[in-house]
């Protein structure tokens, strides 16, 4: 079993830049594929992006495509989430997961709790 933890997440102005850290432990997350969710107020939890085990591979939802970049580095057991250009609507609780190279949230078997990212106008 794996254990997840994001970090990262604050406030930060439209335009803005932050990283995403997600950690792993209990079990190296080289054996998962793995993806990054949100979910913003009011609304369902919706993919953002998924990456390969060895990383080669990435897939980004359209509404982040060219301003989000996933990546991982498996000697560190940490996946990251890139977000650039930052808009209002893409403030959400932001969730790492592993075990899927999917955007459908059932694939994955293991979630940590969430990182807030808020974006002001």
């Amino acid at each position: 079993q794996v254990q997840l933890a994001e970090s990262g997440g604050g406030l930060v102005q439209a335009g803005g830049s932050l990283r995403l850290s997600c950690a792993a432990s209990g079990r190296t997350i080289s054996s998962y594929p793995m993806g990054w969710f949100r979910q913003a107020p009011g609304k369902e939890r919706e993919f953002v992006a998924t990456i390969t085990r060895s990383g080669i591979s990435t897939s980004h939802a359209p509404s982040v495509q060219g301003r989000f970049t996933i990546s991982r580095d498996n000697a560190k057991d940490t996946v990251y989430l890139q977000m650039n250009s930052l808009i209002p609507e893409d403030t959400a609780v932001y969730y790492c997961a592993a075990g899927g190279f999917s955007p459908n949230q059932g694939a994955y078997d293991y979630w940590g709790q969430g990182t807030q990212v808020t974006v002001s106008s």
